[in-house]
């Protein structure tokens, strides 16, 4: 990876769920081997989708690369945080905060002029994983 940190954004309401996660992987592929791919896709597909059914708006995708980490980040149009749940095992949902919480290495939310900023970041390893 160059020294420059590399970005992607994805913007409603051409996209949906599924052409953000395939930007992600595309961007993961190229400037971030190092990440858990399967655990970045789950949470950008959770914040997506929070943002399509949490909001009556827009909402903004950034993927960025840098040399100590990946950033992930969700912008959207509801100034309101999300809520974690209890998971309902009947079908009712409340798994998806618990999962980004416990997948990224952090996870901030900031206030936006027009809404909110979901920040969910993976550091990267200091050493590359070993491949057996």
């Amino acid at each position: 990876m160059s020294e420059e940190p590399h970005v992607v954004i994805v913007e409603s309401p051409h996209r949906d769920t599924a052409s953000a996660r395939r930007a992600a992987a595309d961007f993961l592929t190229r400037h971030c081997p190092w990440a858990d791919l399967d655990a970045v896709l789950l949470v950008v597909s959770e914040l997506v989708a929070n943002a399509v059914r949490h909001t009556s708006g827009w909402w903004r995708l950034h993927l960025t690369a840098g040399r100590e980490a990946l950033v992930v980040e969700i912008d959207d149009s509801s100034p309101q945080p999300p809520v974690p749940r209890d998971p309902d095992f009947g079908g009712g949902g409340g798994f998806g905060w618990h999962m980004v919480l416990r997948l990224a290495s952090r996870v901030e939310i900031r206030p936006l002029p027009e809404g909110k900023r979901v920040q969910a970041v993976w550091d990267r390893p200091a050493t590359p994983p070993r491949v057996c």
